[in-house]
């Protein structure tokens, strides 16, 4: 049974009340969506405050699903658009709110519990990697970053990401390919001058 099949069964069973169903489904997304609120939000409290809005929002909306799309592009959309609210309302109370030089896009496991079985030298050389991959994304539009992460980190189509981005097919496909030759360029001069 093919990933997305298994979740129409698992949101089938969701709406008529299994409570098994919805945790399996809730299991299945939550470290994914906890990641991209991390790498969008910068800090774990803001990607625990997005990650419950968001399944607080499926829960709600699950009648309304569908199937048009795949289940991840949907629940994505709502994770973009959550992030994006919980930006706001940190702007509007004063806070912080995520700009482009600061969103981490640190790549983690909420459930990784293989992180903290390796080596401290697997471990010193997987974080540096990690600030070497946020320096260099740092470096693209916010625009272009959000491409990426829903096209890298979760593995979405561009039909996918022009649906959750509300762009067309086309914009989604420049930025990621604007931002994957801005990166080459990076890497070339800093290897030039290294």
């Amino acid at each position: 049974m093919k990933f997305a099949d298994e979740d129409e069964a698992l949101i089938a069973a969701a709406r008529a009340g299994s409570p098994t169903a919805w945790d399996k489904l809730v299991r299945r997304y939550e470290s994914r969506i906890y990641n991209y609120g991390l790498r969008l939000l910068g800090n774990s409290t803001d990607a625990m405050d997005l990650m419950q809005e968001v399944f607080l929002g499926v829960y709600r909306n699950l009648h309304r699903f569908r199937g048009d799309a795949r289940f991840s592009s949907w629940i994505f959309r709502i994770a973009h658009n959550k992030a994006i609210d919980l930006n706001r309302r940190k702007a509007l109370l004063g806070g912080r709110a995520f700009s482009i030089d600061e969103i981490d896009l640190v790549d983690g496991d909420i459930h990784d519990d293989g992180a903290r079985s390796r080596e401290p030298d697997q471990q010193l050389f997987s974080a540096r990697q990690n600030d070497e991959i946020q320096a260099l994304l740092q470096k693209l539009s916010l625009e272009q970053r959000l491409v990426v992460e829903l096209k890298i980190y979760q593995s979405l189509t561009f039909d996918e990401i022009a649906g959750v981005q509300e762009i067309s097919e086309n914009t989604a496909k420049t930025r990621f390919y604007t931002a994957m030759r801005k990166l080459k360029s990076i890497l070339e001069k800093s290897h030039v001058l290294s």
